[in-house]
């Protein structure tokens, strides 16, 4: 029995669907793979359509970060033209997040003096004072807003091990689990790892890995030597965040109790422990308030504020507006956090009547003149002024504009450096530059597993870097850290009288440098020199 006929017509519609869902089905994933894309190793990702992934310096991110992504580019561009006439390089990758929303510990204004210092080191790397093989060639990779996106970026950054010469990967974020887990994911494919700014104690001990920053546990040694003598016989209330994700806090307070009570053999130097939780987006200020308007109970003016920066600035209000004990004048000391507060933030923080005193990363004055440790050029850069003393072209400078080397200040005109951020990352990519030139030197192949190796055996070649010269233990941490007490200063932009239109700013004022020994044992030993400025400034 024959079949129902078909008509032409229909035979026709039909073919014409066949062809549309054929055209559909090829022409679908191209159109959301352009929709998708950014630039060139760069995606979106999420309802929001994040831009995260990895670049040579073609893509910015944000416009904040224009002039110095222009400037990677370039310097890339250059690595590549040489490296065609048979000059060896390597890759070295800057991660951290350049998305920052609300709840990130680093604003904008933060990430961009950390990428000023990466460029910093490549450009002296490849061209100035510290030219050598192999050439330098930086990536940029964002793990996007709270490092949601690390898993994305982490794969894209080992995808370019073999073909473009990944050897590091440096920055790393602050000190969150998810940070944590990326450093993990790199250290078991053989990429070495060099963190800038990531503190938290806890994060240690992993193949290829070390910081340039000092520990919680430094920071915390620093803090309680410093009030121990100038607070002396005082006791101390700590306010610590507890939320789960934030590492940094947890391992500051642990840290900080255990030294200031001297191992817990004096626990009652501090009185109680204050918990908040930030990850509690509807309660965490409400707590500090609360927090804030308790400290009137007590007798005790000095107070260890475990938390970001951000957090810190609510503190600071609740505690400026409490309305009872008005007479009282309090002391707030906290970690390194606060460096990364914007210019705004930081005026509000000083203008509310605490005295507001923080361990730093780094600071452009934190070595005086002459001293053994660190290296006079490498300061220069980032100290204010034209060519001087220290100077990589003192005598007879290059003809060649290329090859003169510029400090910040000249590169980035306007831009303060007094938060640290800048040398730090200056810092760790100048580390993975170290390594891979030590294995380059050895005659080994440089790789990831090879630059971590070196990291090990910098003692008789340290770094020079701008937070000192730098060797490392074998858990990754560096040896004998010199750490700043800084205190946020309140003065007027246009110097002693009103700046303009009667705008006051805020800085951190360096008090003292506080040298962390190394330990041996339960006991530290003291540094062959404990470096710090030319006067006691903490009377200011």
């Amino acid at each position: 029995m024959a079949g129902p006929r078909v008509s032409l017509r229909t035979a026709r519609r039909v073919a014409v669907a066949a062809v549309v869902l054929a055209v559909l089905a090829v022409a679908l994933p191209v159109a959301y793979k352009w929709w998708a894309r950014c630039a060139d190793g760069v995606v979106k990702k999420g309802s929001s359509g994040e831009c995260v992934g990895v670049t040579d310096g073609s893509y910015s991110f944000d416009g904040e970060f224009d002039d110095v992504m222009r400037m990677i580019k370039a310097e890339n561009e250059f690595v590549a033209k040489e490296s065609e006439r048979g000059a060896p390089y390597v890759s070295i990758a800057y991660m951290t997040t350049l998305t920052p929303g609300e709840t990130d510990s680093n604003p904008v204004e933060s990430v961009k003096h950390e990428l000023q210092g990466a460029y910093l080191a490549q450009r002296r790397a490849n061209r100035w004072d510290l030219s050598g093989k192999p050439l330098v060639r930086l990536l940029v990779a964002n793990v996007g807003s709270g490092s949601r996106y690390w898993e994305h970026t982490v794969g894209e950054l080992i995808g370019r091990k073999s073909g473009e010469r990944l050897v590091a990967v440096t920055g790393l974020g602050p000190s969150t689990q998810r940070n944590q887990q990326a450093v993990q994911r790199l250290s078991r494919e053989g990429v070495a790892t060099v963190a800038g700014t990531m503190t938290a104690t806890n994060i240690r001990e992993m193949e290829g890995f070390v910081r340039v920053a000092p520990t919680n546990a430094n920071e915390a040694w620093a803090a309680a030597r410093y009030l121990r003598k100038r607070e002396s016989g005082r006791r101390v209330m700590v306010v610590e965040d507890k939320a789960r994700e934030n590492l940094y806090a947890s391992t500051l307070s642990g840290d900080f109790t255990r030294e200031f009570t001297e191992g817990g053999r004096r626990p009652e130097l501090v009185v109680e422990t204050k918990v908040f939780d930030s990850s509690l987006s509807d309660a965490w200020e409400t707590q500090l308030s609360q927090i804030s308007g308790q400290m009137c109970d007590y007798k005790h003016d000095v107070i260890y504020f475990a938390g970001r920066g951000r957090h810190l600035t609510r503190f600071l209000n609740s505690l400026a507006n409490r309305s009872r004990c008005q007479d009282r004048k309090f002391t707030v000391m906290t970690g390194d956090d606060t460096t990364n507060l914007t210019s705004d933030e930081m005026e509000q923080a000083a203008r509310n009547g605490i005295r507001v005193l923080y361990t730093g990363l780094a600071h452009p004055d934190m070595w005086k003149k002459g001293s053994r440790g660190v290296s006079p050029a490498t300061i220069w850069y980032f100290r204010e002024g034209g060519e001087g003393e220290g100077s990589p072209v003192a005598g007879e400078a290059s003809k060649d504009a290329e090859k003169r080397p510029k400090r910040l200040a000249e590169l980035f005109p306007g831009d303060s450096r007094d938060d640290g951020q800048a040398m730090m990352a200056h810092d760790a990519v100048l580390t993975a530059v170290h390594g891979a030139r030590m294995a380059a030197r050895s005659g080994i192949p440089v790789n990831g597993e090879t630059v971590g190796g070196m990291f090990q055996v910098m003692d008789g070649d340290r770094v020079p870097g701008a937070s000192g010269f730098l060797a490392f233990e074998e858990d990754g941490n560096p040896k004998e850290k010199a750490i700043p007490v800084l205190r946020l200063e309140q003065r007027a932009e246009g110097g002693p009288g009103q700046g303009p239109e009667g705008r006051e700013s805020a800085e951190p004022f360096l008090v003292e440098v506080v040298c962390v020994p190394q330990r041996e044992g339960t006991r530290r030993k003291p540094p062959e020199e404990c470096v710090t400025p030319g006067e006691d400034r903490a009377g200011r």
